[in-house]
C-alpha cells in the first residue's frame, strides 16, 4: 500500500501534539520546515514557484505562516518555514491544489529529496513578526544523541533569551523535530549582516556551542538565507 510523505508528516504532526501542547500551552498548531535543492540552472524558476505556491498557501484555510527563503551562499536551494491551525489543516494543504500543482512542477528540477519535517514550537518568543526588507534568517539543524536532549533544550532556551536581547534581533524560535525529539531546527532573524557577525562572536554563544560539541551526533549544520518576498 503507497502511503504519501504528507501524510506521514501529518502522522507525525498528531503524535507530537499532546508533547507540544505540554512544553508550550496555547501553540496547537502544525509547524513544518522544508528543505528543498534544484539544479543551480533552475534557481530563478523555483524561486518563482515559491512565491506562487506561498500567495496561494497563505489564503487556505487554517495557515498561519509560509515563508519562503533562499540560501544566500548556495542560490540552488531554499527552505519552507510553514504553520497550519492543526494537522488537518496541514494535511488538507498538502493534498490542495496550490500543492500539487507547486510539486508538480518542482519534482523535475529538484536534485535531492523533498525533505519536510514536522516541528514542535518550544520556545518561539515573542511571535512572528515579519522580517525587515535586508533580515538574514539562519536556519541550524542540531542533531544530539538521545542523552542529551534535556540539557540540549535548556542551553537552547537560555541561548534563545539572551540572543532575543541582542541588538539586531528579529526574532529566535527554538523549534524540535517532531518524530524524532532529539533533532532540532533553530530560527534566527537579524537585521543585517552585522548583527549576526556580533551574535556569532558574543561570549554566551561561544559558550553554547562549545558546550554543545561533544553531545552532537552530526555536524552543526546552519545556513543563512534571505525571503523571497
Amino acid at each position: 500500500m503507497k502511503i504519501c510523505h504528507g501524510a506521514l508528516i501529518a502522522a507525525a504532526i498528531l503524535v507530537a501534539g499532546p508533547a507540544a501542547r505540554a512544553q508550550a500551552p496555547g501553540n496547537q498548531g502544525a509547524d513544518v520546515v522544508t528543505y528543498i535543492e534544484v539544479a543551480p540552472s533552475a534557481e530563478a524558476q523555483t524561486a518563482g514557484l515559491l512565491r506562487r505556491v506561498a500567495a496561494a498557501s497563505r489564503k487556505e484555510a487554517g495557515n498561519l505562516r509560509y515563508e519562503v527563503l533562499q540560501q544566500i551562499d548556495r542560490r540552488n536551494q531554499f527552505a519552507i518555514l510553514e504553520t497550519w491551525s492543526d494537522a488537518k489543516a496541514f494535511e488538507a494543504h498538502g493534498g490542495g491544489p496550490a500543492m500539487k500543482e507547486f510539486r508538480g512542477h518542482l519534482d523535475p528540477l529538484r536534485t535531492a529529496f523533498y525533505d519536510q519535517r514536522p516541528i514542535i514550537d518550544i520556545d518561539a518568543g515573542a511571535g512572528l513578526s515579519p522580517a525587515s526588507k535586508d533580515a538574514i534568517y539562519v536556519v541550524t539543524h542540531v542533531d544530539v544523541t538521545g542523552p542529551f536532549k534535556d540539557d540540549t533544550i535548556v542551553m537552547m532556551k537560555k541561548l534563545a533569551a539572551l540572543g532575543r536581547r541582542e541588538p539586531g534581533s528579529e526574532r529566535y524560535e527554538v523549534l524540535q523535530q517532531g518524530n524524532r525529539p532529539n533533532h532540532f531546527t533553530v530560527v534566527e532573524i537579524w537585521k543585517d549582516q552585522p548583527a549576526l557577525d556580533a551574535h556569532d562572536v558574543a561570549a554566551a554563544t561561544r559558550e553554547y556551542r562549545e558546550k554543545l560539541g561533544p553531545m552532537m551526533g552530526a555536524l552543526y549544520d546552519d545556513r543563512r538565507y534571505r525571503g523571497l518576498e
